[in-house]
């Protein structure tokens, strides 16, 4: 039976044996309402950030601790605001699990300035030190993208000129780079709570063995798609990671890294010129995005809008397909794969 589910997104999770891949057990309540002040749980308690890591932690680290997640599923992170309730989780908190790479600047301030002992960890920065760079990752208009060197100048080109850029936070669109923030969140509950340490350990490489799986289903999905037609419009930039590791090409978003950013006349003309030269078949929507101006994008270019909207920064419904990490990747890349003319076969 699945626990109940407690105010400001708490996994109180009782003597209650959970499946390691078992889809929806992480659930998402108001993030609004009041912590409840007292409980019985002598478990350390740990405080995720949003719904992806909440997701991973749970699968590593089962019934051995309190986990609360700050974020609401379909949650925008870009956009969301610390609450009393949440800064207090966070207080009390004995290990503090936050994204990094400023995806949800609500929380990061916070997390920074505050006087704690609990180790607060930036688990997107320690698991990609080197991320994509907010521009880096463009294409030309018809160049294909060579992947091996990509990754082999990456860093380089991250040296070369950063200024008036940003790192991409959306880090876990690559698999590989999932199965690195797997790593980073068991090895910080391994340090903090060392007696579970072999169930983490265990727990993990379990995950870690079907993400590994994931990532070359991916692949496998993505290579049904006509190469013609592996282009990649979506509302804002937050598929760098998923384009660079599964071969797309980026032909642009209306907005940059964060959904905050407003596009501009000139943006949407020039994304419309883009689509139509390279005649994508089919741009997409996202489930935490204002996709009013995508829409005039596709009715300017001529091409239709998926009607599945992906997936970006928060996992999808509690129970439903999109509502863990797995559940996401493979939500999303159906939907790109059958948007884009390919053949998706479930995971």
């Amino acid at each position: 039976m699945m626990p109940k589910l407690k105010r400001l997104n708490t996994y109180r999770l009782l003597n209650i044996p959970v499946m390691l891949m078992t889809v929806g057990v992480v659930g998402c309540s108001n993030g609004n309402q009041t912590r409840e002040t007292t409980t019985t749980s002598s478990k350390p308690e740990v405080v995720a950030s949003n719904s992806i890591l909440c997701d991973l932690t749970q699968q590593i680290a089962q019934d051995t601790v309190e986990l609360t997640c700050l974020m609401e599923r379909e949650q925008d992170p870009h956009t969301y605001n610390m609450t009393p309730s949440a800064r207090k989780a966070m207080e009390t908190a004995a290990l503090i699990l936050y994204s990094g790479y400023k995806l949800a600047p609500g929380i990061e301030g916070v997390v920074e300035a505050m006087d704690t002992t609990a180790p607060k960890i930036a688990v997107y920065e320690e698991a990609v030190p080197e991320p994509i760079l907010a521009g880096h990752h463009h294409h030309h208009e018809g160049e294909k993208h060579d992947h091996e060197e990509e990754n082999k100048h990456q860093g380089e080109e991250k040296v070369a000129n950063t200024e008036g850029l940003e790192p991409d936070p959306h880090v876990w669109h690559n698999v590989q780079n999932g199965v690195a923030i797997v790593e980073v969140i068991e090895a910080q509950l391994a340090q903090f709570n060392s007696e579970q340490a072999q169930l983490y350990a265990e727990n993990s490489e379990q995950l870690k063995e079907q993400l590994g799986k994931l990532d070359v289903w991916v692949k496998q999905q993505v290579a049904t798609i006509p190469a013609a037609q592996r282009t990649l419009v979506t509302t804002h930039d937050a598929f760098n990671y998923y384009i660079q590791a599964y071969g797309f090409e980026n032909s642009g978003a209306l907005q940059g890294v964060s959904t905050e950013e407003k596009p501009t006349a000139a943006r949407v003309k020039e994304l419309v010129a883009n689509v139509q030269a390279n005649q994508v078949p089919t741009i997409f929507a996202e489930a935490t995005a204002n996709n009013q101006v995508i829409g005039t994008v596709a009715r300017e270019a001529g091409v239709k809008i998926s009607e599945q909207k992906l997936l970006t920064g928060a996992l999808g419904a509690e129970g439903s397909g999109s509502g863990t990490y797995i559940g996401m990747i493979t939500t999303n890349t159906c939907t790109i794969v059958n948007g884009l003319g390919g053949k998706c076969t479930p995971f």
